[in-house]
């Protein structure tokens, strides 16, 4: 399955699997293993696997989470934001606003690549030192290739109970972002369509049926 670092970012906030919501970056320590995870996604930008976060970096990237999952509000509307922070989100201009200025701390260069009998290939040349500046440019960039590319157009976010992940739609009948997601949701319609008929009680007999009923019990007299 193909990831993108924006939307792994957005998904730091996430069902935890028992009603409630987690967020990965709460410590400065599981920011840190989140930034080692993605040192696939980041190769060519920095070396992500060697990059250790300090409460400074932790809230830099807390912050421009808070860019991406509001401009990825934007994107689903008019459908539903996630319901994790649909109550506080940034406003639209000021996300914008600051993703470009993150993604500009770092003057960047591409560099064409192509070994000998080899595919040509990209790399990004940097002149800047701080590695935890290069990690925020760098996923601010990716957030701006992800929603200025085809991937916005397909962006959902997840109806299921309890969820609050976006994903990207891979197939027409999408509905929720993985299958244990469509099991729940699933299980609630059926539930609240038993219960529905449940509390409608049994139908009251018509009158034509009592009445009928009535002509055909036998006279007494």
């Amino acid at each position: 399955m193909e990831r993108w670092p924006a939307l792994e970012l957005a998904s730091t906030i996430r069902h935890d699997g028992d009603g409630g919501v987690i967020d990965d970056l709460a410590t400065v320590q599981g920011t840190t293993h989140w930034i080692q995870e993605q040192g696939d996604l980041l190769a060519g930008h920095i070396a992500a696997g060697e990059l250790t976060a300090d409460e400074e970096l932790r809230l830099g990237i807390i912050e421009l989470r808070q860019a991406v999952r509001a401009l990825f509000a934007r994107a689903v509307s008019p459908a539903p934001p996630s319901p994790a922070d649909a109550h506080r989100l940034m406003r639209p201009d000021r996300a914008t606003a600051h993703l470009n200025a993150v993604a500009a701390r770092e003057p960047v260069a591409p560099q064409l690549d192509w070994p000998d009998e080899e595919a040509p290939g990209a790399r990004v040349l940097s002149a800047e030192t701080d590695p935890r500046v290069r990690l925020l440019a760098a996923l601010a960039r990716a957030a701006i290739g992800f929603l200025t590319g085809p991937q916005r157009t397909q962006l959902r976010s997840c109806t299921a109970p309890r969820c609050v992940r976006y994903f990207v739609k891979s197939h027409g009948r999408q509905e929720w972002c993985k299958p244990s997601c469509g099991n729940r949701a699933r299980a609630a319609r059926h539930y609240k369509r038993r219960h529905a008929v449940a509390d409608d009680g049994p139908a009251a007999p018509s009158a034509t049926s009592a009445t009928s009923a009535t002509s055909a019990e036998p006279n007494s007299d």
